[in-house]
């Protein structure tokens, strides 16, 4: 099959050319070259901006995937402009478009987010979810059952530019003291992105349409961290810390304790989404350890002390450990 990637070279994309080029496929980039420009020299770019841009392509695909539409007037654009020369109009979307987090066993016929301006183009923490909605609902307009719309949780695995998960396995490694939050059997849920790609390109190869949840099956946090632990041969001696004194010393969930959010309240389903539609399809995962594994190999190729772009730093680490010890 010819497919056609917007985007493709920073994360779920790379892996997404990987996965279709493992199967034969005749791959396609379009963006605009500002991130890894020379990563896929055997690949045809093509170069442009797809706000102003894909109009001006010329070429006929099986299949285009979307891999950065986080704005629907852009995504409308696209999927317009698209219209007559691919067949199929794959979106990625999240799981963050549900409404109600409140409910365990989210599942892809669950209420999306509206705004109360639609016209709004600020991406923020609240406005994602809701943008992200009106995306799936511009391609589907447009392409109707040509469409396909997945909907993964906290991507994870090998160069992943957010660290939203990588902090982990980094930060056990050092060992000593780790501040973990909650408690051990605290429940996170995550995709590695190879797994990601890969079923999104079985999807393609077998022309399904749809929407589908991917992301994969609950595990508690003591479990990835016991991964990582031994994985790493490291010493690290985990200090878990009540929700409640994360809360009192302005610890936030999702970026300084990455992966994790408190199982309460409006909370209560973020880790328990319903998956068994992607799984019925052809979902399969790659173990823990070999995800673990993939991020201590890639560690190695990134430049040395860079910095995380989640988690806690350090010194504050240090501090927040000497005071969950006094509370004890």
């Amino acid at each position: 099959m010819k497919i056609l990637i917007i985007g493709g070279t920073r994360f779920v994309g790379r892996h997404l050319v990987t996965s279709a080029r493992a199967r034969g496929h005749e791959i396609t980039l379009f963006n605009r070259g500002k991130t890894n420009p020379d990563l896929f020299r055997r690949v045809k770019n093509i170069r442009g901006d797809r706000e102003t841009d894909l109009d001006q392509v010329a070429g006929q695909w099986d299949a285009v995937i979307d891999t950065c539409g986080y704005l629907p007037r852009i995504v409308r654009k696209s999927a317009e402009a698209l219209k007559d020369k691919v067949g199929r109009y794959i979106f990625i979307s999240s799981v963050s478009v549900y409404s109600n987090f409140s409910k365990v066993g989210i599942n892809e016929s669950d209420s999306v987010a509206m705004l109360t301006h639609e016209d709004t183009e600020e991406v923020t923490g609240e406005t994602y979810g809701a943008l992200k909605a009106l995306c799936e609902k511009a391609v589907q307009d447009v392409y109707g059952p040509r469409s396909l719309i997945i909907r993964p949780g906290l991507i994870v695995g090998p160069h992943d530019p957010t660290d939203r998960f990588t902090y982990w396995p980094l930060r056990i490694a050092k060992g000593g003291d780790v501040l973990a939050p909650d408690r051990p059997d605290a429940m996170t849920q995550f995709i590695d992105a190879r797994d990601l790609a890969d079923f999104i390109i079985k999807l393609i190869d077998q022309n399904v349409s749809g929407t589908f949840n991917a992301i994969g099956n609950p595990v508690t946090l003591n479990t990835v961290f016991e991964t990582c632990k031994r994985i790493s041969k490291s010493n690290a001696n985990f200090k878990w810390a009540p929700v409640e004194f994360l809360e009192k010393n302005t610890v936030a969930p999702w970026s300084d304790m990455p992966a994790w959010v408190p199982e309460t309240g409006e909370n209560a389903g973020v880790s328990h989404v319903d998956i068994s539609k992607a799984i019925h399809a052809g979902l399969t995962f790659t173990s823990l350890t070999d995800t673990v594994k993939a991020i201590y190999d890639w560690e190695f190729e990134r430049p040395e002390g860079h910095e995380l772009k989640a988690g806690l730093k350090p010194e504050r680490e240090k501090e927040l450990l000497t005071l969950l010890n006094h509370a004890h």
